[in-house]
């Protein structure tokens, strides 16, 4: 059994607190938060203890750690963690600067760690689906790729003002699903980058709608249009387009019943937030950590994927904001 505790009690906590009680084989035996009161609902949910940071890095009982915390405590705490030999998952980024996150990924490698990287969308069903198709060699050889990735609804303000900005926050997803769809590290990048949704993210520097192009070095190109508002939806789809054939993996509804007649066809409408569209990614995200864990084994997603799409990430701000074509390295 893989005992785990949970740092951070708030939505992305929760979100991996539900999905550990659904995986055999581990248990949650503790939980951190800087509130009090968070903790303790969690833990009481849970059937788990309230204890410090600093106290569950000594406990022996706890073999694994989930951060869910701040985006600014992830490096100090995975550092903190892969010194007491603890195994760790950490959402996504590790840092928002790239010199951190790799500093940090390098002190893992050192303490011999594990750490493995929140980008849930490489677990969601559909998704793998149409990876295993490419791998399968059903649709040749790879040469584009668009993903599609538009929010209901803009975040808070506030949380858009430490979020680092829409490339870091939430392109980042996509670039890693772009990285693990091409199997070719990217060589160029471009985007542009509008505020068309909110003046009010414009004025906290940031934009809301997005357009990258990435290309590899041997060619193959990837676009990604990501937006902070889409009135139907939540909109996530991928299209790929091989030397013999194309997968796509559309949206999910909350129904598969579609009602037709002469007035022509109704489909149910697509889920609205993103806890409903990757619950079950969420799930198999921690199901596969819980397996490198048992299994001592290198996780799907690790601390240099996260370094990467960051790296990609910076790029794409870096080029949106420069207004230029950005070599990466």
């Amino acid at each position: 059994m893989t005992a785990i505790a949970i740092l951070g009690a708030g939505r992305i906590g929760q979100v991996h607190a539900r999905a550990v009680q659904q995986v055999p084989g581990a248990t949650i035996v503790a939980i951190a938060d800087a509130v009090p009161a968070a903790a303790q609902s969690l833990a009481d949910t849970h059937g788990a203890e309230v204890r410090s940071i600093d106290e569950i890095a000594q406990s022996p009982d706890v073999d694994a750690v989930l951060v869910c915390t701040p985006t600014d405590m992830h490096a100090d705490l995975i550092e903190q963690f892969a010194r007491a030999a603890k195994a760790i998952f950490c959402e996504k980024p590790i840092d928002l600067d790239v010199a951190r996150a790799a500093a940090c990924v390098d002190v893992v490698t050192e303490c011999n760690g594990l750490l493995m990287l929140g980008f849930q969308r490489r677990f969601d069903a559909d998704f793998v689906a149409l990876k295993q198709a490419i791998d399968g060699g059903r649709i040749g050889k790879v040469e584009t790729v668009h993903l599609t990735s538009r929010d209901p609804a803009p975040p808070p303000l506030d949380y858009i003002a430490r979020s680092g900005g829409l490339f870091r926050d939430m392109a980042i997803h996509d670039l890693d699903v772009a990285r693990w769809l091409l199997e070719d590290e990217i060589a160029t990048v471009q985007a542009v980058g509008s505020v068309l949704v909110d003046p009010a993210i414009g004025q906290a520097g940031d934009f809301d709608t997005a357009t990258i192009l990435l290309q590899t070095h041997t060619g193959k190109q990837c676009t990604i249009t990501c937006s902070r508002r889409a009135s139907y939806g939540y909109d996530q789809r991928i299209e790929v387009l091989g030397s013999e054939g194309m997968v796509t993996a559309q949206n999910t509804r909350e129904s598969r019943t579609e009602i037709s007649s002469a007035y022509g066809s109704l489909k149910a409408p697509l889920v609205d937030f993103f806890m409903d569209r990757y619950a079950g990614a969420y799930r198999a995200e921690i199901q596969a950590f819980v397996d490198a864990v048992d299994s001592g084994t290198a996780p799907p997603t690790t601390g240099e994927d996260g370094v990467a799409a960051l790296m990609l990430a910076e790029a794409c701000h870096q080029a949106a904001h420069e207004k230029r074509v950005i070599v990466v390295s």
